[in-house]
């Protein structure tokens, strides 16, 4: 990244993912994690690393199919509920590296006011003249 972002390593992305705190020089990072036009893929990604964990039921004896049944069901419980809390735990994340609360909303909502502002220029450059 040319602006200035430091990316975390793999270890500490990972640390991120299950909700632990960055060292303040990601904090620009973080801010761009949550706010990029990708946030929700960002968000989904973070969500299935949380669940990683529970592939270990696999080992579990009995028949592969009811082992796989009730993993598949457990991650569209979590997902489920990552989604429904998509936004609430995106603005604590960044409340915990040092923002406000609804610097993630503000951010986007200006990104996408910005975005709709170039699509009406363009068009009007287009179809208006």
């Amino acid at each position: 990244m040319g602006d200035g972002r430091r990316r975390p390593n793999p270890l500490l992305w990972v640390w991120y993912a299950f909700g632990g705190r960055l060292p303040s020089r990601y904090a620009e990072w973080v801010l761009h994690d949550i706010t990029t036009r990708t946030w929700v893929l960002r968000h989904l990604g973070r969500s299935l690393v949380q669940v990683s964990p529970g592939l270990l039921v696999l080992l579990a004896p009995g028949p592969l199919w009811v082992t796989g049944m009730s993993l598949l069901g457990g991650v569209i419980m979590a997902l489920w509920y990552s989604v429904a809390y998509m936004e609430y735990t995106c603005e604590y994340r960044l409340h915990k590296h040092g923002y406000p609360v609804g610097t993630g909303r503000a951010t986007r909502e200006a990104a996408s006011e910005r975005n709709r502002r170039e699509q009406a220029e363009r068009y009007a450059a287009i179809y208006r003249s």
